[in-house]
């Protein structure tokens, strides 16, 4: 049984990582650059060690570092959470080499799967549909020209390494195709040291609907339903939830078997995601697969009652899973709202800062993942996702319902945040009704920015409470408290809190 976890990130995911370790009896090891000295995970594990300097790339993606660290602090295990190194073939190789267990799958499987080209053409002989197109990376201006007029616009060009949205360009016109291929080949080199691109073709008022599944060391493979994933912007996940609304029983069954036919196909281990494009008729096809935890997990954990960490946990530690899936069930409406420190007025800058105050949303079905606190000084140097709110219900209704309430509870001051329009999300029609498409952000934009909320009073009204409090304290402070008071006083928020800003 592994007794001690080398978490190798940061943020909310490092934290909830932590918690189940906890709860499992296994002590944890943080990691942390010059930027987040103070941070939640660090304060959070058993021991914390210092990796490095802010950028990622000279801490959080050092993998020696990283690895003598694990040596150094004897943990027995390195879980990766997501991003950084997670899906990194090369650092799941030497945790082996070092005999250090990588709570993930196998290097061959993350390698397989990496590879966009690779994973379709693996898919394509494990009998799992994928979206018309090329089954090799375009090795010609004159063979992209050809592919498209074969396979029909529009197309999509994308990164074979890519993820995240990078090295991806739709294509609607023929005059477009030598240049948007060029693109994405400059962009996938620049972000993943990979120019190898493929086309294939655009499914029109598409949803990103993807299947969780758990895969232990005996060949045992499961799959916990799907996510929607339809709610993005610039190919990036805001909302998640699930069940799907747009799915039947029977497609559901159908997608769960090719999410199991899937991972079997590259003989996974742990716990992955499947990723499939469904057209409005309900067709749906392979789009890629995530050989990590999804920021998203909760919704499932909520919905199907698992601890996925737990989970992978076991299955690395070699035990047989001891979910089946006829055991298996649906419960209820999940919903997830990633909350990022980003200006949505301002083309959705990112925001970094210090947060002056912040009040969390309690009551049944709510939980929060987060890692910030008050005083905490948000980086420039990484992803903006500061938190994430789930909620459950027993419908989709119930479970909007809570959300809404849930996001006018939560308050963020110090820094630009987007609970206002992740509320206004919840109250768009088109997202109340489930009649919503990848497409749902850019078609409501407007409508989405048009109502700010009270984020600029709410930031003015805790000034003015905490500075309220400073002339109460004031007036009653003795001389040596006086100096303070005078050099802290913006830390007194008494009032605020009543206020609950």
């Amino acid at each position: 049984m592994i007794k001690k976890v080398l978490v190798a990130n940061r943020g909310e995911i490092a934290v909830r990582i932590m918690r189940s370790c906890r709860e499992m009896g296994i002590r944890t090891v943080a990691v942390y650059s010059d930027a987040d000295r103070k941070a939640m995970h660090v304060i959070y594990a058993d021991e914390a060690y210092h990796i490095g300097p802010s950028p990622s790339s000279e801490s959080y993606l050092n993998m020696e570092k990283i690895l003598e660290v694990a040596r150094k602090s004897k943990a027995d295990a390195i879980h990766p959470g997501y991003g950084f190194l997670s899906e990194n073939a090369v650092f799941s190789e030497k945790c082996q080499q070092a005999g250090i267990k990588f709570i993930g799958p196998q290097p061959y499987a993350i390698s397989q799967m990496g590879d966009k080209i690779t994973a379709r053409k693996t898919m394509m002989a494990a009998g799992v549909p994928v979206v018309p197109g090329t089954e090799s990376a375009i090795t010609s201006e004159d063979e992209a020209i050809k592919t498209v007029k074969e396979v029909g616009l529009p197309v999509m060009v994308k990164a074979s390494a890519g993820g995240g949205g990078k090295g991806m360009r739709l294509v609607k016109n023929e005059k477009d195709i030598v240049s948007s291929v060029r693109a994405a080949r400059s962009e996938a080199k620049s972000a993943f040291g990979d120019d190898a691109v493929y086309i294939e073709k655009y499914i029109e008022s598409p949803h990103h609907i993807e299947f969780q599944i758990l895969a232990d060391q005996h060949g045992h493979v499961i799959h916990l339903f799907e996510r929607e994933c339809s709610v993005q912007r610039r190919h990036q996940k805001i909302i998640e939830e699930t069940p799907s609304p747009i799915l039947t029983p029977e497609i559901r069954e159908e997608m769960g078997k090719a999410a199991v036919a899937a991972a079997k196909a590259v003989d996974y281990e742990g716990a992955g995601t499947i990723e499939f494009i469904v057209d409005s008729q309900l067709n749906y096809y392979f789009l890629e697969m995530n050989t990590r935890l999804q920021v998203e997990h909760p919704i499932t954990e909520r919905v199907v009652g698992v601890d996925l960490v737990k989970e992978q946990i076991n299955i690395a530690s070699g035990k047989v899973l001891a979910l089946r899936q006829e055991d298996l069930q649906q419960n209820g409406h999940a919903i997830e709202c990633r909350v990022y420190a980003e200006d949505a007025s301002n083309n959705f800058m990112p925001a970094p800062g210090k947060v002056t105050h912040i009040t969390i949303p309690y009551g049944v079905g709510v939980r929060v993942d987060g890692y910030i606190y008050e005083g905490f000084e948000i980086p420039i140097y990484y992803d903006p996702l500061i938190a994430k709110l789930i909620v459950w219900g027993r419908d989709r209704k119930d479970a909007i319902e809570r959300t809404v309430r849930a996001l006018q509870e939560f308050k963020i001051a110090g820094v630009k945040n987007s609970l206002n329009f992740l509320e206004n999300i919840m109250t768009t029609p088109d997202f109340v009704k489930g009649n919503y498409t990848t497409h749902f952000i850019d078609e409501n934009i407007t409508h989405l920015l048009s109502h700010d909320g009270c984020e600029g009073e709410c930031e003015d009204m805790v000034v003015i409470a905490a500075f309220l409090e400073y002339l109460y304290r004031i007036r009653k402070a003795s001389p040596k408290e006086m100096t303070t008071l005078k050099n802290n006083w913006k830390d007194y928020s008494r009032i605020r809190s009543v206020l609950k800003l």
